[in-house]
């Protein structure tokens, strides 16, 4: 079919193109593959502008709050009112005191037992405690791998 006599006839490039039995040529062939390729980018464009709007949405409206300068004041006030007398402060500092030199106590008691030598040649200068921001999976792929090197 001539592209003269397609155009006469209303028929797109695209209708050529949907029917193998037309046999068109390789410039026609190229025009409506780039037809094809603009119009899924276009579509694939609209679709992530939707989605963007989508989660815009859906951030404003599952988002908490901010609290303004004075809701933090109250909060703090009220925190302020809630702490308990000082007298009870001193007492739980005196028993975290303690506990942190038993806590000493055991670990130059576990040192020397893994160096297999006296508490008395070790000083324990620092301690410094690390937080384990190890998640869950982590955690239990350890301890198995652990396990499985146990077995062998």
């Amino acid at each position: 079919m001539d592209i003269n006599k397609a155009l006469l006839t209303g028929e797109s490039l695209l209708d050529r193109l949907r029917d193998p039995s037309v046999d068109m040529s390789f410039g026609d062939k190229l025009a409506a593959s780039l037809q094809v390729t603009v119009l899924g980018v276009f579509i694939v464009l609209i679709a992530l502008v939707l989605l963007y709007f989508a989660i815009n949405l859906m951030e404003k409206l599952l988002r908490e709050p901010k609290k303004s300068a004075t809701n933090i004041a109250e909060d703090k006030a009220a925190k302020a009112a809630a702490t308990e007398p000082q007298e009870e402060e001193e007492n739980l500092q005196g028993a975290d005191e303690q506990n942190q030199q038993e806590l000493i106590a055991v670990i130059t008691a576990a040192i020397a037992a893994s160096m297999e030598t006296s508490t008395h040649n070790i000083i324990v200068r620092n301690i410094v405690r690390n937080t384990d921001t190890t998640p869950a999976w982590g955690k239990a792929g350890r301890v198995e791998q652990i396990n499985q090197m146990h077995r062998m």
